[in-house]
């Protein structure tokens, strides 16, 4: 599959790493442009390169992953991400986004107003509970379910809900899905009782059920 990163920061190049390990090509992108990226790339080997933003969803067929602090969401290009399968990995932090007053007052959710931003493209919430040391560390490829770490899944769309669980799953993780993303997104957020914590499937079943 051909993926398009946008962020190069610590969950970017894990998803980098571990997509490029299970032979899949990435198109890398962050805000201080392609050059910044040689090194990364150069680590990464083949399967990798460095892009311009636009170049990135361009190459990303039909899947981008969203790796940029919440609080830049409104300078995602709607119009070059129509269509695409975009998958949020973000997090609202009030002290490095700023405040968000119906964030605040839980009227929506953060992954919400990226989809309201994206209207055409199609969202789903996803690699957003863990931090970059346990993906690196914990992605088992070809072990069993119940030997797997637990990833959530979260959209309002069923074929793209299944695209990036069927990614995930190839990367090694064994994924639950939560729902749509008023409510599953809900359950995969800071101080909720999945968030960063590495969960065998049936545990964070249970935790996410409660």
């Amino acid at each position: 599959m051909r993926i398009g990163i946008l962020g190069s920061g610590e969950i970017g190049s894990t998803l980098a790493r571990l997509l490029t390990a299970a032979g899949h090509e990435v198109a890398l992108a962050n805000r201080r442009g392609p050059g910044s990226l040689a090194g990364l790339v150069g680590e990464l080997g083949g399967r990798a390169r460095a892009a311009s933003v636009e170049e990135a969803i361009a190459f990303g067929d039909p899947l981008v992953f969203v790796a940029i602090p919440f609080g830049a969401y409104e300078t995602l290009p709607a119009g070059a991400l129509a269509g695409k399968v975009v998958v949020d990995t973000t997090n609202y932090t009030p002290g490095r986004d700023g405040i968000f007053p119906e964030l605040e007052e839980d009227r929506t959710t953060s992954s919400e107003l990226i989809a309201a931003h994206l209207p055409d493209s199609r969202l789903v919430k996803a690699v957003n509970t863990l931090n970059y040391k346990y993906l690196l560390d914990l992605a088992r490829p070809g072990a069993p379910r119940e030997e797997r770490t637990a990833l959530f899944v979260a959209g309002d769309d069923t074929e793209a809900d299944g695209t990036v669980a069927a990614l995930l799953e190839e990367l090694g993780f064994a994924v639950v899905r939560t729902g749509p993303l008023g409510t599953g997104g809900r359950r995969q957020q800071p101080g909720t009782p999945v968030f960063n914590r590495p969960l065998d499937a049936r545990t964070a079943q249970e935790r996410w059920s409660t």
